[in-house]
């Protein structure tokens, strides 16, 4: 039996971008941070110049370790080597975000399964990477402008563990944190390279949310939203 409900959070809980978006998406959010700087008078370089950095710096480490923003976003735009005040980089954070947050919008499942989930005696949590290693203050604003923060019991980003999906050390860590055991455990979300992968490696069931029914190759498990999730679980506890 299951005592806990571990979820994804873009593309699972509230969506934001197809994978095929992000270029243009990246694009906006460094014009917002170029915006800024320029009002601010620490823009540097040509756009050109930013533009090459953006490229070099447009990956995720191979061992899945968090590359955080704030130093991507000095690389890119040369502050290195300057005293940049804290408030500056989470400003330049928060206007890299504006057109993530801008597409966001709650699937109409989402807020009546995680009541309905706490009613019947469910842990809960988040467990979400955040894009180009945002930091995680950030996205608690976010969850919780959308509502979610008063029904899961923790919210994990990669940023507190310092590792993204699928490495096994953020979910130790979300384990860890709420006091779960693995077989306990059963996570949901839809991609089956950081939400399947992931979980399973450290023994806890996943089951692949294919809200498109694109995924019609895959062998894994799949549900089409979030009301099929009840039928997955032991509801009598």
């Amino acid at each position: 039996m299951k005592d806990a409900v571990l979820f994804d959070l873009g593309g699972t809980l509230i969506s934001y971008y197809e994978k095929g978006q992000f270029a243009g998406i990246l694009e906006q959010a460094i014009a917002e941070v170029s915006h800024y700087l320029q009002d601010q008078e620490l823009l540097v370089g040509y756009q050109e110049e930013v533009n090459r950095r953006v490229k070099e710096e447009n990956y995720e480490a191979s061992d899945y370790q968090v590359r955080p923003l704030e130093e991507r976003l000095a690389r890119i735009f040369q502050l290195e080597s300057k005293n940049t005040d804290e408030a500056v980089k989470i400003e330049m954070c928060r206007r890299f975000m504006q057109p993530v947050f801008a597409l966001a919008y709650l699937y109409e499942e989402t807020l009546p399964t995680l009541r309905e989930l706490r009613a019947r005696g469910y842990q809960t949590a988040i467990i979400t990477n955040t894009p180009w290693g945002s930091p995680g203050t950030l996205w608690l604003e976010e969850i919780e402008r959308h509502g979610l923060s008063t029904w899961v019991d923790g919210i994990v980003c990669c940023r507190d563990a310092g590792w993204r999906k699928p490495a096994r050390q953020v979910f130790e860590y979300t384990l860890q944190r709420l006091q779960l055991t693995p077989e306990c455990c059963l996570f949901v979300g839809d991609d089956p390279r950081w939400d399947i992968v992931g979980p399973r490696n450290i023994g806890i069931e996943a089951i692949l949310l294919d809200r498109a029914g694109k995924m019609k190759d895959t062998r894994e498990e799949t549900i089409r939203t979030l009301d099929e999730l009840w039928e997955r679980l032991e509801v009598d506890k």
